[in-house]
């Protein structure tokens, strides 16, 4: 289109008119400058990514420390461990309201609160019901922070790195999960638990001079502090007239429209973006990441390891570098490519980790359960971290127009999580009925995501929000965009 055309010839930052020479520098001082801010609230922003991590990473270095020093049994500390999923459900319910009600940067401090309690109650804990409490705390803290941080990212960033911002939030859960894994096998859990405080009180004073999201001002009311948000987000020499006007037109389109409630999005106009951020959490999901994640290293002692520590770190080693890769490929390959290409690679983990559990059935060789197993988790683990684990948070942050985005954040965010519980409590039972059985039903969920995601999900790479949003809403689009 030519509106669209026109928008990818201009620069990332367009700066004031002045002469050739004072215009060079000029833009170049801006654009820093722009990109300085942008960097810092992003960090900011992911400091919550960080947390999460920590939390979901916590339990399993932790398990022979707190069951030896508060007497708990196994079915104990399995409460412990499993409901952090039940609180971070609590946090989705209400993660879209609260992040519209008192804003993005509240909603974050919010969080922070929410996990600073729960981990000073783990860390002075006594029984199992402290525990308990304080995991549940964490549990709502993250469960907010999964919706609002993406969030936030996307509507700071410019179109042109959206994508690869974003996705900086997947890498920082996969840090934070990792650095739990290693330092809870050096030290107590109690010592753990209060690192884990720390990545909060870092956001906290981080949020004091951070940007407000300009969407989300010019959304609700507030248009003097929409605009000197947008100038400090995009450089003090920076023409911000022409956003500023998109983002405001948007709005007042908005404004038109009914206050949103969570049955409208089962409306014809939503029923598009609530179909591809459902299906993708639910695809994500399903595919068994979290049964792989949480018991990888039982599944390396049953394939025949004689210990899960050296599978676990050889999975840690892959993921990480996997997602900084994805970071980098994001604004380059696009959404769609790289969903596929990681949905393929996770389908073909799960098959070889399911064919590691049929050769061990069968007694073809205990050196091919192994290296198939090996193989197995991690082609799944690297493909994973690639695409799958953070592009479909990006997508949902990049779809849904700010009225609805409430309401459906709140939803997908809570699909996300009943998800990992049903596949994490249901895991052990599957195994028991058919071992490699399981793995076959993840291979052909995650071949499903690739079918999925070449018909339903859109290109959403160097697009601005409203644009993309508009292409999934006849009732929003103006005539371009028809």
């Amino acid at each position: 289109m030519e509106h669209e055309d026109q928008e990818a010839q201009k620069p990332l930052l367009a700066t004031a008119a002045g002469s050739s020479g004072d215009g060079r520098r000029g833009a170049a001082s801006s654009s820093s400058s722009s990109i300085a801010v942008v960097v810092a609230s992003t960090a900011v922003a992911v400091a919550g990514s960080f947390e999460f991590g920590i939390s979901v990473g916590y339990s399993s270095p932790s398990q022979p420390g707190i069951m030896r020093d508060l007497d708990l049994s196994l079915a104990e500390y399995s409460v412990f461990g499993s409901i952090l999923t039940i609180g971070a459900m609590l946090g989705a319910i209400v993660s879209g309201t609260v992040a519209d009600r008192v804003g993005r940067r509240c909603t974050m401090a919010i969080s922070d609160l929410l996990c600073i309690l729960g981990y000073l109650l783990i860390t002075f804990s006594q029984n199992f019901w402290w525990l308990d409490i304080g995991r549940v705390s964490i549990g709502c803290g993250i469960g907010l922070l999964s919706y609002v941080v993406p969030v936030y990212i996307s509507e700071i960033t410019p179109k042109n790195l959206r994508g690869g911002f974003a996705t900086v939030n997947q890498f920082m859960i996969c840090c934070g999960a990792s650095l739990a894994y290693v330092l809870g096998t050096f030290i107590t859990w109690r010592t753990l638990a209060i690192i884990g405080v720390a990545p909060c009180l870092l956001q906290l004073v981080g949020l004091l001079v951070t940007p407000e999201s300009p969407r989300w001002l010019a959304r609700f009311g507030h248009p003097g502090a929409f605009e000197a948000e947008l100038q400090k987000l995009r450089g003090k020499g920076t023409d911000i007239s022409e956003e500023a006007v998109e983002i405001k037109d948007f709005t007042e389109k908005l404004q038109h429209l009914p206050k949103s409630k969570m049955l409208d999005l089962f409306q014809k106009d939503y029923i598009h973006a609530v179909t591809v951020g459902v299906g993708l959490m639910v695809l994500q999901q399903f595919g068994g990441v979290n049964a792989i994640c949480f018991y990888a290293s039982e599944i390396f002692v049953s394939a025949g390891f004689s210990s899960g520590n050296t599978g676990m770190l050889a999975m840690v080693a892959v993921q990480i570098p996997m997602t900084g890769l994805g970071v980098l490929l994001m604004e380059k390959a696009g959404r769609r490519p790289l969903l596929m290409v990681s949905a393929a690679g996770t389908s073909l983990g799960c098959l070889l980790v399911g064919l590691s559990f049929l050769a061990k059935e069968h007694h073809w060789g205990k050196d091919l359960n192994i290296l198939l197993a090996l193989a197995g988790i991690l082609i799944f683990g690297g493909s994973f971290s690639l695409g799958m684990g953070g592009i479909p948070w990006v997508i949902m942050s990049e779809i849904f127009p700010i009225n609805m985005k409430g309401a459906a954040g709140s939803l997908v965010t809570l699909v996300s999580w009943l998800g990992s519980w049903i596949v994490s409590y249901a895991f052990n039972f599957l195994l028991v009925w058919n071992s490699y059985g399981t793995f076959f039903i993840f291979a052909t969920v995650c071949g499903l995501t690739v079918v999925f995601v070449e018909r339903l999900v859109p290109e959403t790479k160097g697009r601005t929000l409203e644009e993309i949003q508009a292409s999934m809403n006849s009732s929003l689009a103006s005539p371009s965009h028809k």
